[in-house]
């Protein structure tokens, strides 16, 4: 059975980084790590406005990627106001364990933490701040809060113990898809009215 894990918070506030530390920790290649700014920002390049095409394309890749077996983190501010039902019907629709979380990090706390980011030179307080939105809660998710005092290694171990990420076996190898070579008969078109019959 496949987890899904939602890591929300305001910018600078440690989801991305504990993402990568909880996919790093599972010895098997199958959890995908769905960020918000690199769909959003990288992807599409486009702001963040209600209605985004961001919103539906998140929320493909996170299905697919449950579909096709693999565990899910997605991260990012996923800001309640535009992104909750996105997100409630990604929780109503999963059938394997969901496991919420919210970074509850004051803004002072999140600029000293984005001043040791590499991207810390795109953007600074001042846009921080515009984005900012204290104790951002989804109204059904039921997230459980990461406060300020929570170290990088204490948020992980505590996650990694929450949602038994380390547990279960890898995810299984995939049948390769069938050779197509020219001439094989297996695989030739099928024929067209009027085509003489095969001899």
């Amino acid at each position: 059975m496949r987890t899904l894990i939602v890591l929300r918070g305001n910018s600078g506030s440690g989801k991305t980084t504990v993402a990568r530390r909880l996919r790093r920790a599972r010895p098997h290649r199958d959890v995908a790590v769905v960020g918000q700014d690199v769909v959003r920002r990288e992807i599409l390049r486009e702001h963040d406005v209600p209605g985004g095409a961001n919103i539906a394309l998140i929320d493909t890749i996170v299905r697919h990627a449950l579909d096709a077996g693999y565990h899910v983190i997605l991260e990012g501010i996923l800001a309640a106001a535009r992104y909750a039902p996105m997100l409630e019907a990604l929780r109503r629709d999963h059938g394997g364990p969901s496991h919420w979380y919210y970074f509850d990090i004051p803004f002072e706390e999140t600029l000293r933490r984005h001043a040791t980011r590499p991207q810390r030179a795109e953007f600074g307080p001042a846009e921080m701040a515009g984005w900012y939105r204290p104790r951002d809660l989804l109204p059904t998710a039921h997230e459980k809060i990461i406060p300020a005092g929570s170290t990088l290694p204490e948020t992980v171990h505590r996650l990694l113990a929450e949602t038994s990420l380390l547990a279960g076996e890898p995810l299984p190898a995939r049948e390769p898809l069938p050779r197509r070579l020219p001439g094989d008969p297996e695989h030739a078109p099928d024929p067209r009215p009027g085509d003489p019959a095969p001899a």
